[in-house]
């Protein structure tokens, strides 16, 4: 199987932006930990500050993906365009997000992205990456 992992606005700043909220990894570390904790997929990874970017990689990864793993950042809680480009994906997206959303300033706490993806993984730091791994491969090998 083949999983996207994808990461929005400010996740290329993992390790130096506010390692308290964050952790120290880089997204680089991040991605070296998915892949060593997790042998029974390949992943491809990407990352971009740009809302269009993301669309069109959501877009396109039916053509060669099981599924995604999102990281939507700050564009989760008010990118309608990302919202409908999850709605007409052709496959599983599991959103993931570093931080407890539920525990964080108003604005954060609701995503308009989570609605339309399979389940919703947050609070757990790079954990939560592998849990959506996990997760999407349940999934496939067993469809509801």
């Amino acid at each position: 199987m083949k999983f996207l992992v994808i990461n929005g606005p400010n996740l290329n700043l993992l390790g130096t932006r506010d390692p308290q909220m964050y952790g120290s990894d880089s997204l680089e570390t991040l991605y070296g930990f998915l892949q060593k904790n997790f042998d029974a997929a390949q992943f491809d990874f990407f990352q971009s500050n740009h809302e269009g970017e993301l669309i069109d990689r959501i877009q396109f990864a039916h053509k060669s993906c099981d599924g995604i793993i999102l990281n939507p950042g700050a564009l989760g809680h008010y990118s309608i365009a990302i919202r409908d480009a999850i709605e007409a994906c052709q496959i599983p997206v599991v959103e993931v997000h570093l931080t407890n959303i539920a525990a964080r300033e108003d604005f954060r706490r609701e995503t308009v992205t989570a609605s339309v993806c399979r389940g919703v993984i947050s609070g757990l730091g790079k954990y939560g990456y592998l849990l959506a791994a996990q997760a999407l491969m349940l999934l496939k090998s067993k469809p509801s």
